[in-house]
């Protein structure tokens, strides 16, 4: 015999408030109607739910029994409600992200962790990529957001864009690199030292090159090449080797006291760092709370940075 769930939950009701009436009033529903449904079951069971002229009301046995049943039912709509009130508000689902290797592992890392302490029911699936394979990831489904530093005239066809960074880059060194410690120094004083250059498939890498011609330096001897922005750390607090980085990496590792910016003024890549995304699908809702909670990270990221890089780094 099948029954109706929401009879059950009734039954659930009564006997937990107590009677009909309480019963009728948690339902938001009459008591006579209420008492027609408990008589139209008690007829299908062939069976009493509540024994007669008991007061106040006796449940039966087999009342009992559906009661629980009740509110197990109960539950489980109260937490499928739940469920899709987070999932509708972006406080529970899926984010799948990905963004070039320096800027995820030196920024956006940390924003992934404040994220989810504040949402911790989403799940965030990042990987790397650069501009090319983030495009053809974004086209073939397998990402909702890139974030990767894009010329805003070079924007892929059909994606759209929202940068969030202006780009700027700064000769990097360990904190005990000789240059580091010293107060003042000359261009000249740079080109002795060996060069980390980034990935081959990096936008830093032809940075590198430009940001040492924009500053006199033509020749200059690589030392290692590649590798992750921890790796890059590791070899420049083990040696004097230099590199170019993006000034928003060596500011956010600033806690870390493992790298330092030093004050040359190089001339920035016309790219900006920024949001890249199919505009013709929609966002499911916890996309778009965790790129709105990029955005708001970023910006407040941007203001500190030009506090204090403009007179520390770039002395614009």
């Amino acid at each position: 015999m099948k029954i109706d769930p929401n009879h059950l939950h009734m039954l659930a009701a009564i006997i937990d408030t107590g009677g009909l009436g309480e019963g009728a009033s948690a339902l938001n529903k009459s008591q006579p109607s209420v008492s027609r449904t408990v008589a139209m079951l008690e007829r299908r069971l062939g069976s009493r739910l509540f024994e007669k002229g008991k007061r106040p009301l006796r449940a039966t046995e087999l009342c009992h029994s559906l009661a629980e049943q009740g509110r197990v039912i109960g539950a489980a709509s109260t937490a499928a409600q739940n469920a899709a009130e987070l999932h509708s508000g972006g406080k529970a689902g899926t984010a799948r992200i990905a963004g070039t290797p320096i800027f995820i592992d030196g920024v956006v890392s940390n924003m992934i962790a404040s994220f989810q302490t504040a949402f911790p029911d989403v799940a965030i699936h990042q990987t790397y990529g650069y501009l090319d394979e983030l495009t053809e990831q974004l086209n073939a489904g397998n990402i909702d957001l890139a974030i990767c530093p894009v010329r805003p005239d070079s924007v892929p066809t059909g994606l759209s864009f929202q940068p969030i960074l202006r780009g700027r880059n700064v000769i990097a060194c360990s904190p005990s690199h000789p240059l580091a410690r010293k107060s003042a120094f000359k261009l000249s004083d740079i080109a002795p030292y060996p060069w980390i250059a980034p990935p081959a498939g990096s936008p830093l890498y032809a940075d590198l090159k430009n940001a040492l011609e924009s500053i006199g330096i033509k020749d200059f001897r690589v030392s290692f090449t590649g590798g992750s922005l921890t790796s890059i750390i590791s070899v420049m607090a083990g040696s004097k080797s230099l590199t170019v980085l993006p000034y928003s990496v060596v500011f956010m590792q600033a806690h870390t006291k493992t790298i330092a910016a030093l004050p040359v003024k190089l001339e920035h890549p016309i790219r900006e760092l920024g949001f890249l995304w199919r505009s013709d699908r929609v966002a499911r809702p916890a996309v778009k709370r965790f790129q709105k909670f990029l955005e708001t990270e970023f910006s407040s990221l941007a203001q500190r940075i030009d506090e204090k890089g403009r007179n520390l780094v770039w002395r614009e």
